[in-house]
């Protein structure tokens, strides 16, 4: 009589032999396993946080490049804002303006401040006599009558400067705006400047209870980055630990099956971590969240092996014996399953944004280590620790109901299904894409609820910048020039979306008026280039020191900054702003004064759609390569190119449920399809592995080997999809809002995926798979494998 090895494969030899290996020198490998965790985790230590939005940007991304050329030329626009409210809703009073006077003072010593702009300290010009005097629009505030304030206030409302900036246009709130020169040599720089900032605001508080202060700006933005890295990573990845633990322990009831699979998992992540740390990663929100994935996805392993394990037990089989058939079932799909995951993270270095390719290259890193320690360190662990197999009689019923189901409704569950998948997949469509940092993060974040209030009663934060060349020294000064400038601020007044414009013909115009007894009807452009040379000379030099004109002009004033404030439009709106603006230059202005718009809003709104772009390439490439891997690993061209629609089918529909759930589609959504691909495969390749071993070890029908299948590998693949799915609807908890709709958008398409293997694929292998099945009978002797009919042929016998 045969052994049942004599069935085996080479393959399963080789798998066999190593298994025993690991079983028989289990404390060894335990020991090596763990010395090579440590070593390599030890990198762990190396890994540190970018705060700069700037890491969501290749060094190569046209945006970047241009808004930093901007920078060069002029100061750096890092800024922290400052923006009081009074409960009386009036910002000219004494005791108000006497605490804005406070706060700007202080503002000076915020770390690397530059310059600190506030409507008391702003230069407000006027002509006395043949004189031009400069000096603070409010100075010594509770000394002031209600006449001057009044005055002042007068002179806020009316400065283009001023309004819609630093002043509501009804004087209900007002702004002091710090900005910070940042050496960017250290990660404690951002963090410094905004917890003074933040005590700063505290003291203003504490000292006015009648005051409000909201804070925003760039610096802000940098450091919600980073908190909202550092509280996913405390919060998230706890009760990552906690939900799976509970998960396993309820499906696997088993505590030492669960301990090992802690172990791996941690194991898993400390090594991916501790890889990054050596390569010099840097963390930002996205790849934060790469230990959250990595823990995710690495118990799929381990629960196949022990499910598989723990049921071989339960039919009576020893424990060194069922470890070793479970891996010698699981390890094809258990590699496939992580080879073609590993091919859909990897995809990510296609993305235009970096944080993406460190998420899918520590992901990667972490499924492939995954792998090693779930055919090596767990069988030694599971062999050391006491386990004892109980009966599942529930789940067994469970799966075989369900197969039964399956096979008798078969015709109409996949026609049903088609409908329901075509239904949602023309929803698709309404997706729109938007793409605002401030969306970024959840209500819980201070920067997102300070921005709203003051995008909401004082001025916008996104902003559209360019630099209008003259094309020689001191061309600024040249009338033909000024008048263009003064028509583009004129034309983009008009423009739908714009709330303020600050251009340097304001302060022209303004200079003239002066020099002119401030007779309103000289609130015009200077008539000769001589002249606006010489206002110019004459007010820079009555100008204090940090209040120049160096934001505004460069150094041989052969150019000047025009910004362009938005109120909260859509990404989409944002970038087409820009563009009208650069054709607006290219058909009125000459080729000298062309510039590209910029700024951190316009690289944002641009990125979205570019990623998806690439992102889509990058699907299609990780399609490519997960069907050839699975035409090559099932050796069957039809299973192949089948197993393609369980896989395309949960990403369709899931994208049908977001648009009419959502419908918003950012930064963190383009990266799904090709993320998906590899994960949705899992079950269709562990599904598949199954049905063809029944159809050719013993010559199963399809229906036969559809229940084999649900049989063998039902309740495993609930039990991983249910982890899966409990792990990245944790990330819907992000307070970094671009991970929570990655989560919840994958989430979703891996729970319709499970659905598309266990109702619609089936039915298919039913309809499509109706060959008389084979027997493939491998000895260890012949190296080519003989075909048998079965042993038993019903037909035949009635015959």
């Amino acid at each position: 009589m045969k052994s049942p090895e004599s069935k085996f494969t080479r393959l399963d030899q080789k798998v066999v032999a190593f298994t025993r290996w690991v079983l028989k020198w289990r404390w060894a490998v335990v020991g090596a396993m763990l010395l090579i965790t440590l070593a390599v985790g030890s990198g762990g230590r190396f890994i540190s946080f970018d705060t700069n939005y700037r890491a969501f940007f290749g060094k190569d991304n046209p945006q970047l490049i241009t808004f930093e050329a901007l920078q060069n030329i002029y100061t750096k626009n890092d800024n922290i804002m400052f923006v009081l409210a009074p409960n009386t809703e009036k910002v000219f009073e004494g005791e108000f303006l006497e605490a804005v006077e406070k706060l700007t003072a202080e503002a000076w010593k915020v770390p690397f401040a530059l310059r600190v702009d506030a409507i008391t300290n702003f230069q407000h010009t006027y002509a006395e006599d043949d004189d031009l005097i400069v000096e603070n629009l409010v100075e010594s505030a509770t000394q002031q009558s209600p006449l001057k304030l009044a005055q002042a206030k007068q002179a806020a409302i009316s400065e283009p400067f001023l309004i819609n900036r630093l002043i509501s246009p009804e004087a209900h709130v007002t702004a002091v705006n710090v900005t910070l020169q940042l050496p960017g040599k250290s990660i404690t720089e951002v963090p410094a400047a905004v917890n003074y900032a933040r005590n700063l605001a505290d003291q203003i508080r504490a000292e006015h209870s009648e005051i409000e202060v909201y804070l925003t700006g760039l610096t802000m933005l940098d450091n919600a980055f980073s908190e909202s890295s550092m509280d996913d990573l405390m919060t998230l990845v706890p009760l990552m630990y906690l939900i799976m633990t509970l998960v396993m322990f309820f499906f696997l009831r088993s505590v030492s099956a669960t301990i090992s699979t802690l172990v791996i998992i941690t194991f898993s992540m400390i090594t991916a971590m501790g890889l990054a740390g050596w390569f010099g990663v840097k963390l930002t929100p996205p790849s934060a969240q790469a230990p959250t994935i990595i823990m995710t996805l690495a118990i799929a392993d381990s629960i196949h092996i022990l499910v598989t394990m723990l049921r071989e037990m339960a039919k009576g089989m020893k424990k060194q014996d069922a470890i070793i058939e479970s891996i010698r079932v699981n390890i094809q799909p258990v590699f496939l399953t992580s080879v073609t995951t590993a091919i859909g993270f990897l995809t990510m270095n296609f993305s235009d944004v970096p944080p993406f390719h460190h998420l899918g290259n520590m992901t990667a890193a972490g499924i492939i280590i995954a792998f090693i320690y779930s055919v090596t360190l767990l069988p030694a662990l599971v062999a050391i620790l006491p386990v004892k197999a109980r009966k599942q009689n529930e789940s067994r019923e469970f799966v075989d109901r369900l197969a039964d189901f399956v096979i008798i409704r078969r015709r109409p569950l996949l026609w049903g299904s088609a409908a329901v998948v075509l239904g949602l997949a023309m929803f698709i469509p309404q997706n729109q894409l938007n793409d605002k940092f401030i969306d970024y993060f959840s209500d819980d974040i201070p920067f997102r609820t300070d921005t709203r209030f003051i995008q909401n009663n004082l001025t916008g934060v996104y902003q559209v910048e360019y630099s209008l060349g003259g094309g020689e020294s001191g061309s600024i000064s040249n009338p033909e020039y000024l008048q263009t400038v003064e028509d583009f601020a004129n034309w983009f007044r008009q423009q739908p979306g714009v709330l303020h414009v600050n251009t340097f013909t304001d302060v022209m115009k303004r200079l003239n008026k002066n020099m002119n007894y401030d007779q309103p009807e000289f609130y015009s452009l200077p008539a000769s280039r001589e002249l606006a040379a010489q206002y110019l000379l004459l007010y820079e030099m009555s100008l204090p020191y940090g209040l120049d004109l160096n934001n505004q002009i460069n150094v041989d004033k052969s150019a000047t900054r025009f910004t362009v404030t938005l109120e909260d439009i859509s990404a989409e709106e944002i970038r087409l702003t820009s563009e009208r603006g650069e054709q607006w230059l290219k058909d009125n202005a000459p080729p000298e004064m062309f510039s590209y718009g910029s700024g951190p809003a316009v690289m944002f709104s641009y990125i979205s759609g570019i990623n998806i772009t690439s992102m889509t390439y990058a699907g299609i490439l990780a399609l490519i390569l997960i069907s050839t891997i699975l035409i090559f690993a099932l050796r069957n061209l039809k299973m192949g190119f089948l197993s393609l629609v369980p896989n395309l089918v949960p990403i369709g529909m899931g994208l049908g449920i977001w648009a009419l759930t959502s419908g918003m589609v950012n930064l963190g959504l383009s990266i799904v399809f090709g993320m998906t691909m590899g994960i949705v495969v899992d079950d269709t390749i562990h599904f598949l592995s199954k049905y063809l071993r029944a159809r050719r070890e013993q010559g199963m029908t399809s229906e036969a080997a559809v229940r084999y299948a649900f049989s063998h590998v039902g309740m495993a693949l609930v039990v991983t999809t249910g982890i899966l799915i409990a792990g990245f609807s944790i990330l819907a908890f992000s307070s970094f809002d671009m991970n929570a709709s990655m989560g919840k958008l994958t989430a979703i398409t891996i729970g319709l995926a499970l659905l598309a293997d266990f109702l619609f694929l089936p039915p298919l292998l039913m309809l499509l798979d109706r060959k008389k099945p084979a027997q493939l009978v491998f000895t260890s002797k012949r190296k080519q494998a003989e075909l048998v009919q079965p042993a038993f042929n019903p037909i035949k016998k009635s015959r």
